[in-house]
């Protein structure tokens, strides 16, 4: 008993559950690694596409497979006219991710082969959904801004065509890139909160979508993906360079946190973040608004620094820190920087999800079922007696 009181209310960092052969996040050297790819070397070289089609079947395609894959993904991204009447009469003001999670609910109800448990059955849902997740954002966004929602274009890759039909406009190659690069850089991230939540449900012998809608709860809660949203928030608070000494100052006074520095896991950069900065930089230049960033910088710096003297320790950059301004600059709406989030992480989720129901760990991955202590000693070391509704 002794031993188990040691780990208890810890949120499980550092118990290994399960193992896993998608991804690795090596903390203390700042590596992050995608079926034994780097991130940097991803990010750097491959698409989206590719990286998709890597976390899903273990390996990255030759033309021919990417052409098929690209082609199949480009034939699932219209979703159906019903759910489109149904996004119709959600009031506007609604979260959005909370309308996503519905809206996969909703994909559930649609797909035919719902009750088929093969492998290749999950392959084809997890394509699915990789698809038309973007264009249930997108659509949402139109309808609560009462606009028509615009359909997926065939001739974009798949970051591109998000941000044509979320603006009607279609982005330019560097813009394109830019948020293909970023999709890259949030796919996976190992046993992280909606990761679990997904591969938990998936021990239960669920279906995709209910592994994925669960994953996207967990992501809708603002310590894991409404981060980037607050960085931004935080950085509009701020306004300008002049304003940064002061909001570090009062903030760590307070001993509140500076969104964007910090992470559960690394124990320096978060290598994601060396990535997206540059790509903040760009964007903030090519939009005429590089304020943003050069707060970003400025903040770091200085944030760094007084955390230094104040706590004697080091903290590091996450990847939500630039990510935030780099949307901003994109022109989507701060509330949907979650959803963005998922747009990418789906295929992660799907890749643990199938490995979850078809992986050769052994022994075979069981249903999730931990231990609790009950400490509810209400009527002492005895059991409480039942007193009748009239002597109460």
């Amino acid at each position: 008993m002794e031993n188990n009181k040691a780990i208890l209310n810890t949120g499980l960092r550092g118990v290994t559950i399960a193992s896993t052969r998608i991804s690795d996040v090596i903390g203390d050297v700042g590596k992050l690694i995608y079926r034994g790819y780097l991130v940097q070397d991803l990010a750097q070289h491959a698409s989206f596409e590719e990286v998709a089609y890597l976390l899903l079947y273990e390996t990255l395609p030759d033309k021919d497979q990417l052409q098929t894959f690209e082609a199949d993904l480009t034939s699932e991204r219209h979703i159906p006219n019903e759910m489109i009447t149904a996004l119709k009469t959600i009031p506007k003001n609604a979260l959005p991710m909370d309308v996503l999670q519905s809206s996969i609910s909703m994909l559930a109800c649609h797909d035919t082969g719902i009750q088929e448990t093969s492998r290749d059955a999950f392959y084809r849902m997890a394509i699915r959904l990789t698809a038309k997740i973007p264009t249930i954002i997108a659509s949402w966004h139109r309808i609560r801004s009462n606009q028509e929602p615009i359909l997926p274009s065939a001739e974009l890759d798949h970051a591109a065509n998000f941000l044509y039909m979320l603006k009607g406009a279609v982005p330019d190659d560097e813009i394109a890139r830019f948020f293909d690069v970023a999709l890259i850089l949030h796919a996976e991230h190992s046993f992280n909160a909606s990761t679990f939540a997904a591969r938990e449900v998936a021990s239960t012998r669920a279906h995709i979508y209910a592994a994925v809608s669960a994953a996207v709860g967990s992501l809708s809660g603002e310590l894991h993906g409404g981060a980037n949203v607050r960085v931004m928030q935080m950085l509009l608070e701020i306004g300008s360079l002049a304003g940064v000494e002061t909001y570090v100052k009062e903030t760590l006074n307070a001993g509140k946190k500076i969104m964007g520095l910090g992470h559960a896991v690394y124990q320096t950069d978060d290598p994601r973040a060396h990535i997206l900065a540059p790509m903040s930089k760009a964007m903030g230049e090519k939009t005429g608004a590089t304020q943003w960033y050069e707060i970003s910088t400025q903040l770091e710096k200085t944030a760094k620094a007084a955390f230094k003297q104040l706590k004697g320790r080091d903290i590091y950059v996450n990847v939500d820190f630039y990510s935030g301004s780099l949307y901003y600059n994109m022109g989507i709406p701060v509330d949907l920087f979650t959803p963005v989030f998922a747009i990418a992480r789906i295929v992660g989720w799907a890749a643990h999800v199938l490995e979850e129901r078809f992986g050769d760990a052994a022994p075979k991955p069981m249903l999730y079922r931990p231990e609790s202590e009950y400490t509810g000693d209400y009527c002492g070391p005895d059991e409480c007696k039942f007193i009748a509704l009239e002597k109460r």
